[in-house]
């Protein structure tokens, strides 16, 4: 630590595992905060990566980094739980629930016994269940607790149609939504490079619109994480920058739009989960899900992918999923 540090925003990390250390490390040189604890089961670890991130402190600005317990996460702005089993190969996100949802019932009471001003970011997998399990269970109102959602999915959705056509993907406007996980959906009506429709789009290089190719891009975002897996055990780079850009939003009162899960109240005729759709982040954390015109069978696959994280939420509940056990 140093005492150079000025007065500025806490953010405290629950889960120092490789997600909870590479937003860490981006958090470290972003200067959007002054103070950042680390929490973890695993005390050893979590006092380890504070060593290491607070050895490139002369390389960035002042900050306090340190190791810590619950009660350190007082007056934090936003808590990001990455916290949870790590998701194996092969293995679905939503076959990861019922050991993770044993894992917020320790810790997410313990986050807002010491912070119950605080925003919760929710970025444990699978995120949307375990973002409604951690409203449910905190009792706080549903604008602070919000899940990552598909942030990724849309940026990695994003990258692949800028390769594609050949163009910087900040210029790709195209949404993922639904669940983060393998009934995600593309908003194709709505997808657009500066403006125009991808049916009409044509690159400077002769690209124009092909059905076929577009679907295998879609398949590729959908199926990502499952490749990166097989190859490197797990993903965190990515997210750990989309965590910080939704920490961004926040404390900085951007009132920027991305697609968090959040708690539905009727959109599209769902409710009761959260799920992800646009939605306007500020430092007020959910401020508004966006109403979107969508398609028909648009609509139809998110009231799906709604249903398919609310049937397994509820056998959750009532004991009698098949996903593996609490180990």
């Amino acid at each position: 630590m140093t005492g150079l540090r000025e007065s500025g925003p806490k953010i405290g990390v629950v889960g120092t595992g490789m997600v909870g250390a590479s937003f860490a490390y981006a958090l470290m040189q972003s200067s959007l905060a002054t103070e950042l604890v680390l929490i973890d089961a695993n005390r050893g670890r979590a006092e380890a990566e504070a060593m290491d991130l607070n050895h490139g402190l002369p390389f960035v600005r002042p900050m306090r980094i340190w190791a810590g317990d619950y009660a350190d996460l007082a007056g934090a702005a936003v808590t990001v739980v990455t916290a949870g089993a790590a998701q194996k190969p092969g293995e679905t996100r939503l076959q990861l629930l019922e050991r993770n949802v044993a894992i917020f019932h320790e810790i997410i009471p313990q986050i807002v016994r010491h912070n119950p001003d605080g925003m919760l970011l929710i970025a444990t997998n699978p995120v949307d269940i375990l973002t409604y399990h951690a409203l449910r269970i905190s009792g706080l109102p549903p604008a602070q607790v919000i899940g990552s959602g598909t942030i990724l999915d849309t940026a990695r959705f994003r990258y692949l149609l800028g390769r594609h056509y050949r163009v910087d993907p900040r210029s790709v406007h195209a949404y993922i939504v639904g669940e983060h996980g393998d009934s995600e959906l593309a908003l194709w009506s709505l997808a657009n490079i500066g403006g125009v429709r991808l049916r009409d789009f044509r690159s400077s290089g002769g690209v124009g619109y092909d059905e076929a190719a577009l679907q295998r891009i879609f398949e590729q975002t959908r199926d990502a994480a499952y490749a990166i897996i097989e190859r490197k055990g797990a993903t965190y780079y990515a997210i750990g920058l989309g965590l910080l850009t939704i920490v961004e939003a926040i404390l900085r009162d951007q009132h920027t739009v991305m697609t968090v899960s959040s708690l539905m109240t009727g959109q599209y005729g769902v409710s009761e989960i959260c799920i992800s759709l646009p939605t306007i982040v500020g430092a007020a954390g959910v401020e508004e899900v966006l109403n979107l015109t969508l398609s028909p069978e648009e609509e139809a696959l998110f009231r799906a992918s709604a249903q398919t994280l609310q049937e397994r939420y509820a056998q959750v509940q009532s004991g009698s999923s098949t996903a593996p056990a609490a180990g």
